[in-house]
């Protein structure tokens, strides 16, 4: 499913004009990406859980060039869905 296909699903059941449901959906998404940005996770209760992980210093190789180089602590969005989203997940998959 993409961004369009949501834009158009919510469009078409709550019967708002698929501009302001694009706005919406553009707006929420801004805001995520800006709270992870500032490292504040964000919450969304039966959906799930969007989180900065941080990620250690690491030595990794450059086959290419056969060296080593150090790969620096960094941060990582992440998502960690809700245990209701995970069951109801796992109840329809084993339907099919």
């Amino acid at each position: 499913m993409t961004k369009a296909d949501i834009v158009n699903e919510i469009a078409d059941k709550t019967g708002i004009e698929k501009v302001a449901v694009q706005a919406t959906v553009e707006a929420m998404m801004k805001s995520i990406k800006t709270s992870l940005s500032n490292g504040d996770n964000v919450y969304l209760r039966g959906f799930g859980s969007f989180i900065v992980k941080k990620r250690a210093q690491k030595t990794g190789r450059n086959i290419s060039k056969n060296t080593t180089i150090i790969i620096p602590e960094h941060n990582v969005p992440a998502f960690k869905p809700a245990k209701v989203f995970v069951e109801k997940v796992k109840i329809t998959s084993k339907k099919k």
